[in-house]
């Protein structure tokens, strides 16, 4: 009977987002198997295998087989079975996406519907009913905050060092 441990979500997490990044440079490299290879995109397949071969994962023979290989290559589909047991070269890494305006715009709305709870807290405030100003003016200070750092990015994950 084989023990099973417990996993943890934060292991599914990275797990699952290995398999999109795995997804992403998979379609990636489908969508460039007809377009045929320009100079510059072979001399970065170079660089690849010369890396590898400086990291000892291919012997001399071998680099230049690869090498004759890649410079008899036409498409981006002829660069598999010349990586095949290889890293993903970086012509097919998917640059990670960076947080849009469109955060900034939802931030805009937070603060469109905290300002009529805010309002109301003030003048809650200038009437002298101080608990009333609180429980109107202060979540809407702290929805504004919490809005403002979700905007600028400013998360528990990106402070890490």
């Amino acid at each position: 009977m084989v023990e099973r441990r417990p996993v943890k979500a934060a292991e599914l997490m990275g797990l699952a987002a290995a398999a999109g990044q795995e997804a992403r440079v998979a379609a990636a490299r489908r969508r460039l198997a007809n377009i045929r290879l320009t100079d510059e995109e072979r001399r970065i397949c170079t660089d690849e295998l010369s890396e590898q071969f400086a990291v000892g994962r291919l012997d001399e023979d071998e680099l230049h087989r690869r090498v004759d290989r890649l410079n008899d290559a036409v498409t981006h589909g002829d660069l598999q079975p010349i990586f095949a047991g290889l890293p993903t070269p970086s012509l097919y890494q998917v640059e990670p996406r960076k947080p849009g305006r469109w955060r900034w715009a939802a931030f805009a709305g937070a603060v469109w519907l905290a300002v009529p709870f805010f309002l109301t807290g003030l003048v809650f405030l200038v009437f002298g009913r101080e608990v009333a100003a609180a429980i109107f003016g202060l979540p809407a200070l702290i929805w504004t905050l919490v809005a403002y750092r979700w905007a600028a990015g400013k998360t528990k994950r990106s402070r890490r060092p």
